[in-house]
């Protein structure tokens, strides 16, 4: 028998995570796109990712998501196509995709889905949605069906997605705009405040990564490449793990309040449950070390490190795809379960 042309899709703000059943790989890749004046696509994915910060004038530089969510149709949909054919040349006639999204999508939001798929080759797709808290839920092992309280909190790219699972099914679910960019940006703004020194937002985030610790009073320090902020010329700079976790500090402590709120309007019996279980964090921002541990002490509760990190989404795409007994929890655009 032959096997099908089935794809798992995760459009993340930062990479797009494509699952290929055929060849049980995953595809990662930058969801970004370099477009010279305004009109010629000369970059997708990854390359696009090698000019960021490097262009000139003339040529831009985007992500079309913002906040997990689609902000450019046209442009997603160039991104998507061009991304997928790196993955495989031959899609077949009628290949299944399965998306990833949001819970609290509109039906105009959901629309979007459908229109950026049913292209050119894919024109002939059966496309089906998921809801990324149900997908994380599947990678993280959570027994969906018998749980009777799970909270899965995913810190992204440009946003946090905070959700309650019992009773088979998503009961509460709520997105803030805090996430790695912000972190980066937050780790430019306090350095050339306090240095007066610019940096880019990819080497904010390596010294992100190399010197954030929430967990202890590490001294560390990194010698990086900047712009100095009174004559504007190339210069080098040092910057320390205490800035680092200062910059970082505002964001996290947003991040746990609102987790705060989101158990104070979960029922009392499912609340016991979270408590006892404990939180489960993923995405890519939870790469941040002890962060885990940081929000263990601010909400009094065990939290749990989903080792999956920004692949935890599709990994709960390839779970459900290579599991028939899983599929009720896709639906079609029209039709939400």
């Amino acid at each position: 028998m032959q096997i099908r042309n089935v794809y798992g899709i995760d459009l993340g703000t930062s990479t797009v995570k494509i699952y290929d059943l055929k060849k049980d790989t995953i595809t990662k890749e930058k969801n970004m796109i370099a477009i010279r004046n305004r009109e010629q696509v000369i970059a997708v994915g990854n390359y696009a990712y090698e000019m960021h910060e490097r262009t000139p004038s003339n040529i831009e530089v985007i992500t079309p998501m913002s906040n997990g969510r689609i902000a450019n149709v046209l442009m997603v949909e160039a991104v998507l196509h061009t991304l997928l054919h790196r993955c495989t040349r031959h899609m077949g006639y009628r290949p299944e995709l399965y998306f990833s999204v949001p819970c609290d999508m509109t039906e105009i939001e959901r629309r979007s889905y459908y229109t950026i798929a049913h292209k050119g080759a894919l024109k002939n797709c059966r496309m089906y949605l998921v809801d990324k808290p149900i997908a994380d839920a599947l990678a993280l092992g959570i027994p969906i069906n018998r749980t009777k309280g799970s909270m899965i909190v995913n810190i992204g790219a440009q946003s946090t997605e905070i959700s309650v699972i019992a009773n088979t099914r998503v009961i509460f679910s709520r997105i803030i705009p805090v996430g790695g960019k912000q972190f980066n940006e937050s780790i430019c703004n306090l350095n050339r405040r306090k240095n007066n020194f610019q940096i880019g937002s990819k080497t904010a985030k390596r010294v992100k990564i190399a010197l954030a610790d929430l967990g202890t009073d590490k001294k560390e320090a990194r010698k990086v490449r900047g712009v100095d902020g009174a004559s504007g010329l190339p210069m080098e700079g040092i910057i320390t793990s205490s800035l680092v976790n200062e910059a970082l500090l505002s964001g996290v402590n947003e991040i746990g309040e609102e987790i705060k709120h989101a158990l104070e309007r979960t029922p009392p019996q499912i609340h016991d449950h979270i408590q006892k279980e404990g939180i489960y964090i993923t995405g890519g921002s939870t790469r941040i070390p002890n962060i885990d541990r940081y929000l263990s002490r601010q909400l009094g509760c065990p939290v749990q490190l989903s080792q999956y990190y920004d692949l935890c989404t599709i990994c709960g795409l390839k779970e459900l795809i290579t599991h028939d007994a899983l599929h009720r929890w896709a639906y079609t655009v029209n039709k939400k379960k």
